[in-house]
């Protein structure tokens, strides 16, 4: 099969959709990358690669990638997330055609975490190589950006979701990464073209033998050491998380360890310099293949969110990773998140932003006896074998584009 994969963010920066790329091609099919500039989740342009310019590259020796100009995201604020996620838009309906010339496909696959517009692009791209176009929905708008505060005009919002119908209008299939998705997108486009797909994690990545960041590895190893890993945004309730470490500071042997970048992190660092933190640990951000290990020496996993019915609906990504590392989970959290940690029996749940419930399920969690725990995590490795392996989950993607 000839796919073409559209998305805004890919390797180097750290996406799923960079293993479902790399399954794709050791499962005999043909891919190729539409993107744009690195730049998340920092704001600036990785080295090597610069704002303006198109360019071409090979991911792995096997991907053909096409990237188009992009203003990166910066440090933040409305400004530059517009800018970033129209340049993306203009750039792609301006060179994609030309970059792809010549080339044939028989589907194209949209990655679609925020900002939908990214979408845009791919739809006179579809009528020109008359494929078939899904769209892989990660967020839903205008939901999400109500929910974030990103946007509060109710006129925009509405604005905003007549765009998300036209863009689902111009798909041929939605993929859904949770259940709970299915009414929500459904208020925008007929029901029939909403097929559930969750995320899924290429387990074979959490064998990989790579050594940890001495001093990272050095506080693993020595305390009880609860990890949280990915971005440190607005969502994900890190006000929760800094009252937590404050309330844990009577028990010496517990971390709170937040490996990660984001928009928030230097108010994180400022927190734990304030109120002498010091069990609150910010080593920073770390490669994907590093994460593996770092989980590996990790006491158990954290997964939190905002208290916001959006979010409710949502399954992060990280946590079918924190399944496949075989590590106990807590998840503060509503909705579909906790539900998957529940029904795998892999770890201890409390509702978002409640501080007490968190608290003491970190209490919990480090009384345990290592069996307990151990038990914990197998239950999540054998769940996410049942039902996000990556080798199944990219046959059924195959046969859903194929349909």
């Amino acid at each position: 099969m000839k796919l073409l994969i559209f998305s805004q963010y890919f390797s180097p920066e750290n996406f799923i959709i960079n293993d479902i790329a790399r399954t794709l091609v050791a499962q005999g099919h043909e891919v190729v990358v539409a993107t744009g500039k690195p730049n998340y989740p920092d704001g600036r342009i990785f080295a090597g690669y610069r704002a303006w310019g198109c360019h071409y590259e090979r991911y792995l020796d096997s991907i053909d990638v096409l990237r188009v100009p992009l203003w990166p995201r910066g440090e933040g604020g409305a400004k530059n997330m517009v800018l970033n996620y129209l340049s993306f838009v203009f750039a792609g309906l301006v060179f994609f055609p030309w970059m792809l010339r010549k080339r044939e496909f028989d589907a194209i696959l949209v990655f679609a975490p925020s900002p939908i517009t990214q979408a845009i692009p791919a739809i006179p791209i579809k009528w020109l190589k008359r494929a078939q176009l899904a769209l892989w929905i990660q967020d839903l708008w205008p939901e999400s950006l109500a929910a974030t505060g990103f946007v509060k005009s109710p006129y925009l919002l509405k604005m905003v979701g007549w765009m998300v119908r036209g863009i689902y209008a111009g798909c041929d299939r939605l993929l859904v990464q949770s259940h709970a998705f299915v009414d929500s997108v459904a208020r925008y486009a007929p029901r029939k073209k909403i097929t559930y797909y969750p995320n899924s994690v290429d387990a074979q990545t959490f064998n990989a033998e790579v050594e940890v960041d001495e001093q990272l590895s050095q506080v693993l190893k020595a305390h009880f050491c609860v990890v949280f890993a990915g971005n440190l945004g607005t969502a994900q309730a890190l006000e929760t998380l800094v009252e937590a470490a404050k309330q844990l500071r009577d028990e010496p042997d517990v971390r709170l360890v937040l490996v990660g970048s984001g928009s928030r992190l230097e108010w994180l660092r400022e927190q734990k310099q304030v109120h002498s933190l010091d069990n609150l640990i910010l080593p920073g951000r770390f490669p994907a293949v590093a994460m593996p290990a770092v989980f590996a020496q990790s006491s158990a996993l954290l997964v939190s969110l905002n208290n916001e019915s959006i979010f409710a609906q949502t399954i992060p990504s990280k946590v079918q990773s924190y399944l496949a590392s075989g590590k106990p989970i807590i998840a503060s959290l509503n909705g579909e998140g906790a539900r998957v940690v529940q029904e795998a029996r892999a770890g201890l749940t409390s509702p978002a932003e409640e501080v007490a419930p968190l608290v003491a399920n970190i209490r919990k969690m480090y009384s345990l006896g290592g069996a307990q725990r151990e038990e914990m995590g197998r239950c999540g490795r054998s769940y996410f074998a049942a039902h996000f392996e990556m080798g199944q989950q990219v046959r059924s993607l195959v046969e859903l584009l194929k349909t």
